[in-house]
């Protein structure tokens, strides 16, 4: 099994590059960095791009942290791994643009090893990355679920992809809400197939993400908007909270192990609003997204080129 710091070298390449994609092309801020230390073990990098001419806030951050005992949320989960030490590395994002025509997006790439006498006795990978449009245009959706089945074509195909796009839709979905965060793209977890393959496909799920999104950027970046659009993007952007709150693992993870919060909740949107019974009226552009929040099949009608 490789050494860990092969993993985090990656991490840290990956949150580099994506910095430098990012700001170039928001053209108006730059991403600041606060290096941070955590008391029991480890530390990360976390940046954040503020009122940029694109994103009013891009968050990525680097984290590298241990501990010498799991967090109650991940413990319940594998009782088998009671007492032993732990280690865990990732880098996360989530972008939240300016312009309502421009879908807000998460990604992340994780993993995780625990230790028992200086013996690995568990290890695995989980990631994946997801689209929140507020007003969804089919093109994108397309785009975005056809780069994810291609970068999943090495690693299994129309199957894997298929397993983590249901994962996706299942995971990130507001039960309160019956309703997805969004239109989905991947999610794994607890990946501990083979260690090279599954390195593998977490670096085509993280170099992927560019490719998903900023064609997404420069087709909306620009797209007409004013004020009715904007109090729609901040009354969806609630859901946004909804759920990094209440059920999303990583901030669970993270809060019980005691992270660094900060860069926990730097997912979180820089302004947003309730509403009490909001409904969109009929017809409306605001009330056709409604429609793009249950899991469907998106690429149903396409050839499968890939295979």
């Amino acid at each position: 099994m490789p050494e860990f710091d092969e993993i985090r070298t990656w991490l840290t390449g990956l949150q580099d590059r994506i910095c430098a994609r990012i700001e170039a092309a928001d053209g108006g801020a730059r991403f600041v960095e606060d290096a941070w230390r955590r008391e029991e073990g480890g530390g990360g990098r976390t940046r954040v791009l503020r009122d940029g001419a694109v994103f009013e806030q891009a968050g990525i951050g680097f984290s590298d942290v241990s501990g010498t005992r799991l967090p109650p949320s991940a413990s319940a989960a594998r009782p088998e791994l009671a007492g032993a030490t732990w280690r865990a590395a990732g880098v996360s994002l989530v972008f939240h643009p300016r312009n309502p025509h421009l879908p807000t997006t998460h990604a992340n790439v994780r993993h995780f090893r625990a230790m028992r006498d200086g013996e690995t006795v568990a290890w695995w990978f989980g990631g994946g990355f997801d689209l929140t449009p507020f007003y969804p245009v089919d093109e994108d959706v397309r785009h975005w679920h056809r780069t994810a089945r291609a970068l999943c074509e090495p690693f299994g195909g129309q199957g894997r992809y298929a397993a983590h796009k249901q994962w996706c839709d299942e995971y990130f979905f507001l039960k309160h809400r019956n309703e997805t965060r969004g239109v989905g793209g991947l999610f794994f977890d607890d990946l501990h197939e083979d260690f090279d393959r599954d390195f593998a496909y977490l670096r085509a799920v993280g170099d992927g993400f560019l490719d998903a999104y900023m064609p997404i950027v420069e087709r909306r970046r620009d797209m007409p908007w004013g004020e009715r659009e904007r109090q729609f993007q901040l009354y969806r952007r609630g859901r946004y909270v909804e759920f990094n709150l209440v059920f999303d693992r990583g901030t669970l993870f993270g809060l019980q192990s005691g992270g660094r919060t900060e860069s926990i909740l730097m997912s979180l949107p820089p302004l947003v609003r309730w509403e009490y019974g909001f409904e969109p009226a009929a017809g409306s552009a605001e009330a056709r997204l409604a429609d793009y929040l249950k899991p469907r099949d998106w690429l149903v009608d396409e050839i499968d080129t890939t295979t």
